[in-house]
């Protein structure tokens, strides 16, 4: 009988060291990355969405071994309720705690948005939409929301050249106003950091005006070293009472003219090359035919440009005109520049060059 008794508790034994054992294996294996080799893939967790929706979908993904062993894993952790709504950037060769840590604490994927010097807004607009952010129009409607302008001090229709060109990280669920301040912020900071303002003072001129005249000259200036001759020429024109005359303001005028007829959101097909109707078909920033500075910037300068606007050099030239080769030739007379216009763009033309 006793020793009846003694297989009975020995064939106890067995049993739950093997069940333990065997359940050990198995929750080493749901630990465990399910693939060190895979690519990583993109999911969004939408808000109120439950525990188990979320260990399907990453079960599915091939992201986890198994929702059942990342559930245990929640609940024993306490997290099953802390998951965070979002666009996550998640791994197979991650291991079941590190996805779960990256949704209870908010990891989401944030898009690199890189503003080149000289982008305008619907040129920004686009990079957003196509860094999968947010569609241009929502961005747009939001650079143009008078009551944010007003907020974030920017005395214009857009929040044109205010946007300082960097590169920026954003999820996908920030709001369009916060991504405007942010990029208005780091101007501010720029600016602030470099004593521009004490710069402007001293000539007597706003930071808008600044930024009018920078947005131009990074529209001019293909070469670093002529941005400072070229801001020269502009303030020479203005001190002189002379029309700016410059083209990348007819190009915005047009620009902006058929952005806001097109409704489309998709922005609207543009001329690749100005015309002499062009320069005489007159809109509020074509400087052919209004007096003194556009009403705002016609894009987002960088810092150098700025610096030739409040630091430009000391010349008496009045013209000047693309060489063709991203140089320009600059001239104190209408008679130089026209001979100018004749050598590097008629001739040119005419040999059937650019």
């Amino acid at each position: 009988m006793r020793l009846l008794k003694d297989l009975w508790w020995l064939l106890l034994f067995y049993v739950v060291f093997l069940g333990s054992y065997e359940a050990w294996n198995t929750w080493n294996y749901w630990m465990t990355p399910k693939n060190t080799a895979a690519p990583s893939k993109i999911i969004n967790i939408t808000p109120g969405m439950k525990f188990s929706e979320v260990a399907n979908l990453l079960e599915s993904e091939g992201l986890i071994r198994s929702k059942t062993g990342f559930t245990i894993l929640a609940w024993i952790k306490g997290m099953s309720g802390r998951l965070q709504a979002g666009e996550y950037q998640l791994s197979p060769a991650q291991s079941p705690d590190d996805i779960l840590d990256y949704l209870v604490n908010g990891k989401v994927l944030k898009h690199v948005v890189t503003i080149p010097e000289g982008f305008n807004i619907y040129d920004i607009a686009g990079l957003i939409e196509n860094a999968g952010i947010m569609p241009r129009n929502r961005f747009l409607d939001a650079a143009k929301d008078q009551a944010l302008l007003k907020r974030l001090g920017i005395d214009g229709r857009t929040a044109e050249g205010y946007l300082f060109p960097d590169t920026y990280f954003f999820t996908k669920d920030t709001p369009p106003q916060k991504i405007i301040a942010t990029m208005v912020e780091r101007l501010k900071d720029v600016w602030r950091k470099h004593g521009l303002q004490e710069r402007a003072n001293a000539l007597g001129v706003t930071m808008k005006e600044v930024l009018i005249l920078a947005s131009m000259v990074e529209k001019e200036a293909a070469i670093p070293s002529e941005r400072p001759i070229i801001a020269s020429v502009f303030w020479n024109r203005i001190k002189k009472g002379m029309p700016l005359q410059c083209d990348p303001t007819v190009y915005y005028g047009i620009l902006d003219k058929l952005e806001s007829e097109s409704g489309t959101g998709k922005g609207p097909s543009l001329p690749t090359r100005l015309t002499k109707k062009d320069l005489h078909t007159k809109t509020p920033y074509n400087t052919y035919c209004i007096d003194g500075l556009p009403p705002g910037p016609i894009a987002n300068p960088g810092l150098d440009s700025i610096k030739a606007v409040l630091y430009p050099e000391k010349t008496d030239f009045l013209y000047f005109v693309s060489k063709n080769d991203n140089t320009h030739y600059f001239s104190k007379t209408l008679a130089e520049h026209d001979k100018a216009v004749e050598r590097y763009q008629i001739r040119k033309n005419d040999e059937g060059g650019v």
